[in-house]
């Protein structure tokens, strides 16, 4: 058992670097940027589930508050959090909750990962775009032209990028011992 725990937060605290290290992959946009974020924080959630995914998340977001240069464009601390793109991380706690609790609630498969990986998508822009509006100003318009709207098709990419790659590396963790048995049948 304690075994299990161990295994399970050791892969925990890699995603949360992994998550970090996506970060720097970044697309600059004028309001906010596209980042590997999204598809990191998809990766997570689909092969950790709900619990160790959103822990991951939430690893990775004290470890920025804390001052590591993890998120995008090697930016750390509170000001990043409450600035304009301050939504959208946070908005990658629910959406890793959410991509988990679905996918353990339906099944481990494809189609149902790629499903909740669009929710998820949609988790971070709504937080994101809602928070853009109050911190930046903006109108509703602005906030959804500048925030939703030029990522919806990235989104979706990253979306069904996550669902298949994060199903494969969850088998093959599974059959490679690496995460726990009963982990992977009941998270």
């Amino acid at each position: 058992m304690r075994n299990n725990q161990l295994k399970m937060l050791i892969v925990t605290a890699l995603f949360a670097a992994i998550i970090g290290i996506m970060a720097q992959i970044t697309i600059p946009l004028p309001q906010v940027p596209i980042t590997g974020q999204t598809l990191a924080i998809g990766l997570a959630a689909t092969i950790l589930g709900k619990k160790y995914g959103t822990l991951s998340v939430i690893v990775y977001i004290m470890l920025g508050i804390a001052g590591l240069p993890v998120f995008s464009g090697m930016s750390s601390g509170l000001g990043v959090v409450f600035g304009p793109t301050g939504g959208y991380i946070i908005g990658f706690l629910p959406a890793a909750f959410f991509i988990g609790w679905i996918l353990e609630r339906f099944g481990f498969t494809v189609t149902t990962a790629i499903i909740a990986n669009i929710i998820g998508m949609i988790i971070t822009l709504s937080f994101g775009s809602v928070w853009l509006k109050f911190v930046a100003e903006l109108s509703w318009m602005a906030a959804i032209t500048g925030g939703v709207i030029p990522f919806i098709i990235v989104g979706i990419i990253k979306a069904v990028l996550a669902a298949i790659v994060g199903i494969l590396v969850r088998n093959r963790l599974t059959s490679a011992k690496l995460l726990p048995t009963s982990f992977a049948n009941a998270n």
